[in-house]
C-alpha cells in the first residue's frame, strides 16, 4: 500500500523559478568510454555474478512510442559513467556501458536487447522508459541475479512486483503524479474532466490515480476513454469525450499524441475552450511549422512530469554529451541511476547484482550526505556512511525499491508549442 504523506492528501506546493533551458554546447577534454555494440544473441545465459568489472547496459528508447525521451536517458548515463571512470572508476577498474535500444511494447526489441546485455555480463540494466517494456523483461533481467533501475518507470504495479529485490527506480510510482495532475486540473476550476488514456500498465494506472484525485477533490470524471495507441485515427475515441462536454480533458499517452491533438481540434475541442493537460509520455516540446502543430495548438494547456529542476550546470554538463538535447526529461534520474549503482558497488566491494542491490538502500540514506561520485566514494574510501542526494531530488528508497519522496514540476505550453515549468509540488510515498 502506497500513501502520500504527510497525513492524509496534503502535498506541499512549492513554487519555483522556471525552468530555463542552456544553449550551452561544445565540446570535453576528457573523451568518454567507447560504448560497444551489442553482437546478436540467440539465447540469454545467466549473467555472472561478478567478475570485478562493473558493466551497466541501458535499455532505453531510441525508436519506438518513447524515443523523444531516449536522448536525455542516454546522456544521463553517459555523464555519470564519464564522471566515474574520470574518479578512478569501480573496484580498481574503468566502468564499462553498453547502450541498447528498448523499442516499445508494438516489437520485441526488449526481449532481444535484454538477451543482449545479459550475454555481455551486463551486472545492471538501466530501463525501461516505458512501464509496459519493463513489465514485459522484468523477470527475464532479475531472474539472471541483475538490477534493474529504471530512470522513468512510474506505473504502480512495481510497487508490490515480485522482483526478487532487484528492481529499482528513481522516477516515483503514479499515485503521485495522479494526486498532483488531479489536483491541478480541479485548483484551475474544472469540476468535469474527460480523459484519454492509452491502454498499457501505465496509461489505465495513471488514468485511474488521476480519477480519485479529481473526485477527492470535488470534481467529476464525466467519461474516461481507454484507447488502443496503434490505432490508425482517434476519431470514435474523441467524439467520446465531446458527449460528455468535459470542462477539462486529461490526455495520457505516448507519441500517438500528434495524432489525438489534431482530432481534438476538428471536433472543436480546442485547448482555448476546454482546457488540456498532459503528462511525463507526453509532455514533449512539439514545435510548429511541417515538424510540429500550427502556432498557438498547445497554447495555455498544461502538464505534469516527475523530477526537480536540472541545475543550470548539469545541463550545461548534458549538453556536453549530447550537444543537440532538446530537453532534459529524465536525465537527471537516469545519471542518478548510474551513480547509484556504482557507489552501491563500491560499498558492497562486488559488481555481482544481488550485492548491488542489497546496498543501494543504504547508499541512498542515512549517512553523510554527497551529491556527485567522486565526494561520495571519497567518503566511503574512509570508512564513512553515505547519504547520496542527486541531480532528481533526494532520492531515498523505501522497502519497495521507490524513492520515499518525489518532486513533480507544472509545466505550461506557450504560442511556439513548447513547454515551461511553473510550479513543483512535492510528497513523500511510504512503500
Amino acid at each position: 500500500m502506497i500513501r502520500i504523506a504527510p497525513i492524509g492528501r496534503v502535498l506541499a506546493v512549492a513554487a519555483a523559478a522556471s525552468l530555463a533551458l542552456t544553449a550551452c554546447s561544445g565540446g570535453d577534454d576528457t573523451a568518454a568510454p567507447a560504448t560497444t555494440s551489442a553482437p546478436a544473441a540467440s539465447s540469454a545465459p545467466a549473467a555472472a555474478q561478478g567478475d570485478g568489472t562493473l558493466t551497466i547496459g541501458t535499455l532505453l528508447p531510441s525508436t519506438g512510442s518513447l524515443a523523444f525521451l531516449g536522448p536525455p536517458e542516454f546522456a544521463g548515463v553517459k555523464l555519470a559513467v564519464k564522471e566515474i571512470n574520470e574518479a578512478g572508476g569501480v573496484l580498481g577498474k574503468q566502468v564499462v556501458e553498453i547502450d541498447t535500444d528498448s523499442g516499445d511494447t508494438s516489437t520485441n526489441i526488449a526481449s532481444q536487447s535484454v538477451d543482449k546485455l545479459l550475454q555481455q555480463k551486463a551486472d545492471a540494466i538501466i530501463g525501461a522508459a516505458s512501464s509496459s517494456v519493463s513489465l514485459s523483461v522484468i523477470d527475464k533481467i532479475t531472474g539472471a541475479g541483475v538490477v534493474q533501475f529504471s530512470p522513468a518507470n512510474t506505473s504502480d504495479q512495481f510497487t508490490s512486483y515480485d522482483d526478487k529485490g532487484l528492481y529499482f527506480r528513481t522516477a516515483p510510482p503514479d499515485v503521485l503524479q495522479g494526486r498532483v495532475l488531479g489536483d491541478l486540473i480541479v485548483a484551475d476550476g474544472s469540476d468535469t474532466v474527460g480523459i484519454l488514456a492509452l491502454q498499457d500498465a501505465y496509461g489505465t494506472g495513471l488514468a485511474d490515480n488521476t480519477q480519485k484525485a479529481v473526485e477527492s477533490a470535488g470534481g467529476q470524471v464525466v467519461e474516461k476513454v481507454i484507447y488502443d495507441p496503434k490505432a490508425a485515427e482517434f476519431s470514435a475515441d474523441v467524439a467520446k469525450i465531446k458527449a460528455a462536454n468535459p470542462k477539462a480533458i486529461a490526455i495520457i499517452g505516448f507519441d500517438e499524441t500528434k495524432k489525438i491533438v489534431p482530432e481534438l481540434v476538428k471536433q472543436g475541442l480546442t485547448a482555448d475552450k476546454v482546457k488540456w493537460y498532459f503528462v511525463d509520455g507526453n509532455l514533449a516540446n512539439y514545435g510548429t511549422g511541417n515538424d510540429g502543430f500550427p502556432k498557438g495548438t498547445l497554447n495555455g494547456a498544461k502538464g505534469t512530469l516527475p523530477g526537480a529542476a536540472a541545475p543550470e550546470d548539469f545541463q550545461k554538463k548534458m549538453r556536453e554529451v549530447d550537444p543537440n538535447l532538446k530537453d532534459f526529461s529524465y536525465g537527471p534520474e537516469s545519471y542518478d541511476a548510474a551513480n547509484l549503482i556504482a557507489l552501491a558497488a563500491v560499498a558492497a566491494k562486488s559488481d555481482a547484482g544481488k550485492d548491488i542491490a542489497a546496498k543501494l538502500q543504504e547508499v541512498s540514506s542515512g549517512g553523510e550526505k554527497c551529491n556527485d561520485f567522486k565526494s561520495c566514494n571519497d567518503l566511503l574510501s574512509a570508512g564513512k556512511d553515505i547519504d547520496y542526494d542527486g541531480i532528481s531530488g533526494p532520492v531515498e528508497f523505501n522497502q519497495a525499491g521507490d524513492p520515499a519522496e518525489a518532486t513533480i514540476g507544472i509545466y505550461q505550453y506557450g504560442d511556439n508549442n513548447e513547454y515551461k515549468n511553473i510550479d513543483y509540488s512535492k510528497g513523500k510515498i511510504a512503500g
